[in-house]
């Protein structure tokens, strides 16, 4: 793999790590206040994967049931 596809499969997973404090910031104040699932977790979840997704492919290693 070249370095700039690592390079920016780095940066991915650095915006997963951010999306991951995001969601737990949102799931803590839920849980918190007794609110229940916030509404944008469902949406958040699938951006994640998404995102894990191409970090995958970008480093060469995606499987071929997707």
């Amino acid at each position: 793999m070249s370095r700039a596809y690592e390079t920016l499969a780095a940066r991915v997973d650095a915006v997963v790590a951010d999306l991951d404090e995001i969601q737990f910031d949102m799931l803590r104040e839920a849980a918190a206040t007794g609110s229940g699932r916030p509404a944008d977790d469902k949406r958040l979840m699938q951006v994640r994967r998404a995102l894990e997704k191409a970090s995958r492919l970008l480093r060469g290693s995606e499987s071929s049931d997707d």
